[in-house]
């Protein structure tokens, strides 16, 4: 889906979020108050790792598209666009798509492989139509569509000549077949590979059985005899063969040594192709080959030969309406491109070299740069069936897709894929009506929802922006925080805005030692700490582990006298002068009145403290203030939202039953002087976006059971300036907007 840090804050988020209710009864949701919402994505178009791309073999123009924590999307050619197909799936760890299988005969038929992590469930999902509604079907094998080796594939497949055939290659248990078209299965144990225990580590992986290929020229009794799978673990690397239907295995000879076998296509006449590389990717791949077996005699067709590329490969694919021709591309080379043979791989064309590509359809795609690049982490990789010509690939960011290759020219297929991380969020009281920080592309200003933004964040270049800030009374003024991609040489992670965000400059906090520090440490670049801006623009607060605030843009630092450490300012939004901090240790709510000059101690806080503590600087802050009035604050202790109208001298319970998991505020509603409060959470055992008018007192349900999108909710913002506008930041399924709609 996207770089390294994309996939480690999205597994953060998971672990985080383990225990999120899944979808409710059809008869609670019917039950849970509701008014009509409108949802529809903020458009990016594409932005993470969509590790595969499949082209159905039984309809011309049907393709479909895995992510790996965004689901799974299908090519609609008559609207031109690219259709989510599991937003109506509650449960997070379906969204993680491992493999995806199209039926080779009947395109209305399409399997999906979903499972983001091995310790949570996994399951087939099967469709009839499409994808617009699925028959979710447990297995008993892990999956692990967001862990290391996700690029492999495909590893669920059908066979050609009987349907109801399926094969999984599981990562941790071995091989898998079902005979009744996915309803139910059972493991292949004449295979000898038989698995290997999943790793203790969350993260860590196994490669397992890389990949499944039927030859459709064995049929025999009604099914394929002949049959490849693929192992790409240590103790059992390499390629076996049945030709009894999977009765028996045998493990293939010869083929490159060392080297595990990532993607492989089969021609109608039985000719295999095979990527190797010497890592399961996508990080961590520097070496590999590509081969052709056919005949029982393997042929080395590695292209590239004499060219110091310095990867490997992993995605590629034949094109089965012009035999001999194959595609296949490099994986974390220097810089990473793509070949085309039409001879079996006896010579090749480097389709990447001289390539260009027309991002007007999303011209973020610079990443601050003079143009956009080829792409890096090609693991998916696609010729169409019935178009030898036209070739699409996946990269960390996107997916490209050409007309005919040889002319050189690339642009976006990704228009209805919005497959990102939302980390912050910004609805300012004036200028853009949306600024946003994402995971691995920075982030925008949004002006027109319905358009990809023409830049990313830059000045500096964060790759994922933590936080974002506005003053309140001078909307104008922005900040924003966030982190570096490994390896980048680091000078700062704090930016000032004064245009609404469209430009930056860094913010630097020099040098200092903290308490039982022998050396002074530029504590800005550690730890990524959150910047936060006064309601007039005129001071900045950073979350140092001794805060530190600015009088004069960033020139000079001073420490608030009596605050308290390892914690954030947080600016009320119409008073200048004050600025709240929470100390967990005391379980106080600390004020300045004076800029940050000084703190006291304004009250003790209800519940326990700790539960609102945030371990992950990714998870937004606990505590909140009002745009509309000052002294009004909202604090999320553990669920319990808490309400003060007198700058945090007193709160009181402000959800009524909620369980809140994020909330924001929005405008009032016509005639009301309370916040519009907008939360993610369950009510009456119903998990969904809420909202209340009131206060609190009562909440009705705004999203509903098409629009679920795993449960995925990162964070949440209202609008200020619209009543009934919520934004809502998904981990993977992008940016949406919702708005109330007449019923």
């Amino acid at each position: 889906m996207s770089t390294f840090f994309r996939a480690a804050a999205a597994a953060l988020f998971a672990f985080a979020m383990t225990g999120v209710d899944g979808p409710a009864s059809a008869q609670q949701a019917r039950a849970a108050p509701s008014v009509p919402y409108r949802w529809q994505n903020v458009k990016v178009g594409g932005g993470g790792f969509s590790p595969g791309v499949i082209f159905s073999r039984a309809e011309r123009g049907l393709a479909y598209l895995r992510t790996d924590i965004g689901g799974a999307y299908r090519w609609d050619a008559k609207a031109k666009r690219w259709i989510p197909l599991q937003d109506s799936i509650g449960e997070s760890n379906y969204h993680g798509i491992e493999s995806i299988a199209a039926d080779p005969r009947n395109p209305d038929i399409v399997y999906l492989a979903a499972g983001m992590y091995h310790r949570d469930p996994a399951a087939i999902l099967k469709s009839v139509d499409r994808g617009a509604s699925w028959r979710v079907i447990p297995v008993p094998f892990r999956m692990g569509g967001n862990e290391p080796g996700r690029g492999l594939g495909e590893r669920l497949a059908i066979d050609p000549n009987n349907p109801a055939i399926l094969y999984f290659g599981s990562r941790f248990d071995g091989l898998w077949r079902s005979t009744d078209s996915g309803e139910s299965w059972s493991k292949v144990a004449s295979f000898p590979h038989a698995g290997r225990p999943a790793p203790a580590e969350r993260w860590d992986s196994n490669a397992g059985v890389s990949f499944i290929l039927f030859d459709r020229s064995s049929a025999k009794d009604g099914k394929s005899q002949t049959l490849y799978a693929a192992v790409a673990d240590p103790d059992g690397q390499g390629l076996y063969r049945s030709v009894d239907g999977g009765g028996s295995w045998a493990r293939v000879r010869g083929g490159p040594g060392g080297l595990m076998p990532a993607k492989g296509d089969i021609s109608d006449d039985g000719r295999l192709v095979i990527a190797w590389s010497n890592w399961m990717g996508p990080n961590g791949v520097s070496g590999g080959a590509v081969s052709r077996l056919a005949g029982g005699q393997w042929t080395d067709i590695t292209p590239g030969k004499g060219a110091r590329h310095g990867g490997g490969y992993m995605a590629i694919s034949l094109a089965h309406g012009a035999p001999g021709t194959l595609a296949v591309a490099t994986m974390n080379a220097s810089p990473d491109t793509a070949y085309v043979s039409r001879d079996w791989g006896a010579t090749w064309t480097d389709i990447g070299k001289d390539s260009r590509r027309d991002i007007a359809a999303a011209p973020w795609l610079r990443l601050g740069e003079a143009e956009a690049d080829f792409g890096h982490w090609i693991a998916g990789l696609a010729i169409d069936p019935f178009d030898a010509g036209r070739i699409a690939y996946t990269t960390g960011a996107t997916v490209y897709a050409t007309g005919d290759w040889s002319s050189g020219l690339w642009q976006p297929w990704t228009d209805g894929v919005e497959e990102t991380a939302i980390v912050s969020l910004a609805s300012p009281t004036g200028g853009a009506h949306l600024i946003s920080g994402f995971g691995d592309i920075a982030g925008f200003v949004h002006d027109d929802f319905a358009v990809s933004p023409p830049k990313i964040h830059l000045n500096p270049h964060l790759v994922t922006t933590i936080n974002l800030d506005y003053a309140g009374r001078a909307p104008e003024v922005v900040v924003r925080s966030g982190r570096v991609h490994q390896g980048w040489k680091t000078e700062a992670t704090l930016a000032l805005s004064k245009d609404g965000g469209r430009s930056w400059r860094s913010v630097l906090v020099p040098a200092y030692a903290e308490v039982g520090e022998t050396e002074a440490k530029r504590h800005d670049l550690l730890k990524t700490p959150a910047i936060t801006v006064s309601a007039d623009g005129g001071v900045l607060a950073v979350a140092t582990p001794t805060p530190l605030f600015s009088h004069d843009g960033g020139a000079t630092w001073t420490s608030g006298h009596n605050a308290p450490r390892e914690t954030r300012a947080v600016a009320d939004k119409v008073d200048p002068q004050r600025f709240y901090m929470l100390d967990f240790a005391s379980a106080k709510l600390f004020v300045s009145t004076d800029g940050g000059r000084k703190f006291r101690a304004a009250a003790t806080l209800p519940g326990d403290l700790w539960k609102a503590r945030t371990y992950n600087v990714e998870t937004p802050w606990p505590l909140v203030a009002s745009p509309f009035a000052a002294g009004d604050l909202w604090l999320d202790i553990g669920g319990t939202l808490h309400r003060s109208r007198d700058g945090g001298r007193s709160f009181a319970v402000a959800s009524k039953g909620l369980e809140i998991k994020r909330f924001a505020l929005g405008k009032p509603a016509e005639g009301a002087r309370e916040p519009t409060v907008f939360a993610f959470g369950t009510l009456g055992g119903v998990t969904g976006i809420w909202r209340s008018t009131d206060g609190g007192a009562s909440w009705v349900r705004v999203n509903d059971d098409a629009n679920q999108w795993g449960n995925r909710i990162r964070l949440i913002e209202g609008d200020p300036r619209i009543f009934g506008r919520v934004y809502v930041g998904t981990d993977g399924r992008g940016l949406l907007y919702g708005e109330q709609t007449a019923r």
